[in-house]
Order: structure tokens, then sequence, then C-alpha cells
């Protein structure tokens, strides 16, 4: 048995997220302990700072925040290791995401969050940067959490579908099998695919933001239920090309700016007299909804069966009815498979956990010395073993 941590600063720019987890092996099946985790929240001002940087900064400006968000995921795996009641002598390695700046694939992606800095915080060896080599690849560098989801949560009789509502959303698409054995794995790894659908909760969090000062979320999606969304925004939206690119595909905020933010709120007064704050946020919360809705209906053929939503953003309860009743309107109006969507806590574990949980296991995979990327969801040439080692 193996136990790391797992990292994550998402674009949500919510926090930090960090999970223990022990992860065991016998005769081919892989399985795991969630032993703690533990959620930051950035302040206000920490936010700020990330956010700022997101549209442009200083090159100063720039090593400064790498070591700060370095010593930042060090405190909140210290304070994770210590839910855990675990010995850092016990723990293999760290494995961090870091927080993405740039996302360009297939030419560049950028993560910062120190690996040198998380190691001397804690004293035990990190795994970084796990998206260059399969941008080096040719791929997209994303979704990577495509193989904890074919490896951990897949179900052996039906196809499954993961969809994760962070400030990006991203779905994985697993196929029906057991991954005990050496073929029928990589046959279940061959059929996966992943891709970014479009915004998840970065839209929606903006335009909270934007509104109403003070406020960093749409607490329970209570803005949203007051709201009327303004279908024609949206409408005129989703006519953006990236939702009509077939994947392998991957987005972040380098599409979804505050400039597409504010020219959200501005379509929606201009097509409404009299649209209210809650109108606007209802508007951004069918944007994810649809465009989610829309990635079904054109990109998935899969016969899937059900739909378990994790992230943030299954938190929201408007989000998710909104996802819900999309993704079965448009299934019904295509004559496809309504699959049943349901929170991937009521099989699994708490769904905020998931991502840590699934950088956690790229990190054993490191570890192991085996491939980690799903060409078929990232696009790079071939499987690589991902991420950088720096010692204890």
């Amino acid at each position: 048995m193996t136990v790391l941590v797992g990292l994550m600063s998402g674009t949500s720019l919510d926090g930090i997220s960090a999970a223990v987890v022990r992860f065991r092996e016998s005769g081919g099946e892989i399985g795991l302990d969630l032993l703690a985790f533990v959620s930051r929240p950035y302040s206000a001002a920490q936010r700020e700072r990330i956010a700022a940087a997101l549209v442009g900064a200083s090159p100063l400006e720039y090593a400064r925040l790498d070591f700060e968000i370095g010593a930042w995921l060090g405190d909140a795996a210290v304070a994770a290791i210590g839910e855990a009641g675990v010995a850092r002598a016990d723990i293999a390695a760290i494995a961090s995401h870091g927080h993405t700046v740039w996302h360009d694939p297939p030419r560049a992606t950028w993560q910062i969050g120190n690996a040198a800095v998380i190691a001397e915080r804690t004293g035990i060896a990190v795994i970084s940067d796990f998206r260059s080599r399969d941008v080096a690849a040719g791929g997209q560098g994303a979704p990577l959490v495509t193989i904890a989801d074919a490896m951990l949560f897949n179900s052996p009789a039906k196809w499954r579908a993961t969809l994760n509502l962070g400030g990006i959303a991203n779905v994985q698409l697993i196929p029906p099998g057991s991954v005990v054995e050496r073929a029928s794995r990589d046959a279940v790894l061959a059929s996966a695919r992943a891709f970014d659908t479009g915004p998840g909760v970065g839209v929606i969090d903006a335009a909270v933001r934007t509104l109403v000062p003070g406020l960093a979320y749409d607490v329970g999606g209570a803005l949203a239920r007051r709201g009327t969304p303004v279908r024609e925004v949206v409408d005129e939206l989703l006519h953006d090309p990236y939702f009509s690119a077939p994947p392998p595909k991957s987005t972040g905020r380098e599409l979804f700016t505050p400039h597409y933010v504010a020219r959200l709120i501005e379509s929606c007064r201009a097509a409404m007299p009299g649209c209210s704050s809650e109108d606007i946020i209802a508007t951004a919360t069918s944007l994810t909804a649809r465009s989610i809705a829309l990635a079904f209906e054109k990109f998935i053929p899969e016969p899937v069966d059900e739909v378990l939503v994790s992230g943030g953003g299954a938190k929201n309860p408007a989000l998710f009815d909104a996802v819900r009743e999309a993704v079965e309107r448009s299934a019904r109006a295509s004559s496809s498979r309504v699959p049943a969507i349901a929170l991937f806590e009521s099989v699994f574990f708490d769904g905020e956990a998931k991502e840590c949980v699934a950088f956690a296991f790229l990190g054993w995979l490191h570890l192991q010395g085996r491939t980690a990327n799903v060409p078929g969801a990232t696009g790079a040439r071939g499987p690589r073993i991902l991420g950088s080692f720096t010692p204890a």
C-alpha cells in the first residue's frame, strides 16, 4: 500500500484542495482509501492576485506568485496529512497540479506553485507539472483525470460519464468492463474519451463577483433560482467556434476571460430591458448547462447510462438541475438514450475531492513508472509517463 497527497488549485479560483489517499493493488485490481480531504478557500486578496496574473503580470509578480502558491499548497498538504493522522515519513509523495496560468495546447501550458517550495515546506517528495509532457507529445494536456475515472470509477456493466463542474466543465466517457486483467484494462483505456465542454462555474462566479460585490459565488444557486435566463444571449454565445469544434479539445480562462463575462452582462442588459443581476446569473448558469447538453448531443454517441457529477458546481442545486434538465431535454429531442444524472458522491465519495484523488493517482502511476495520459482523451501521439519529480 502506498499513501500520496493530491493537491489541486482549480480555474474557479475558489481555493486549494488536498486529499490524502492510500492506494493498494492486488491481482491487477487497484483500490483506494480516501483518508482525509481538506479545502482551504482563497482570501479575497489572494483571489484578486491570481485573477490579475491570469490577464497579465510582470516577471517579478509571476516569480513571487509561483513561490507563494507553492507555500499555500504546501500548507494545505500539511493540514490534510494532519487530518489523516498519517506520519509524514509514511507519505510516498505529494502530487500537485498547481495553478494554471496559461493553457495553449499544443503549443504550451504553464502551471505555477513551485514544487521545491512544497518539498521544503513538507519534507516530502513532490511530483508536479503533469500537463507538459502530454502537450509536448502533441496533446491537449487535459483532461488528465481520464485514467483515474477509467481505472478507479468505471462500471463493469454500463457506459458511465463523469462530469466535473470546476471552473471549466469536462466530461469523461468510460466504457463498461473490468480493469483487473491487462487486456481488459487496455481495452477500457483505448475506448475512453474525454474533453472540456466549456465553462463550468467560472463564468457564473465571475458574473457574481462583478454584479454582487463581496460575494464570491452563487451560494446554493439562490441568485440563479430568482432569475430568468435570457435565452437569445445564450443562443448567441453558443455560436462560439469552441462549442462546435470536435474533441479532443480543452479550454480555460484564455477563452472565458473577464471580457467574455462583460460581454455576457452587456448582452443581457441590451436584450432585456430591466434585466436584473439575478437574470444575468441565471443566464450564465444556463450557458454552462446548455453547452454541456450540446456537447452530449454533438460529440457523445456512446450509449451513456449514467452521468456522475462532481466538482464545486455540483454543490450548486440550480446548476445541477439546469444541467440535468438540459441534457435530458436534448436527449429526448434527438431520440437518444436519456442517462440517469446523479452526484458522484452518491456512488463514491465527496465529489469535491475527486480531482485531488485523481492527481494523487497520477502521482502513484509516476512512482510506478506507468503511463498516465489517455491519447483518446488528449490527442497525444501516444501514452507518456507524466510529471516531474522533486526529491524531498
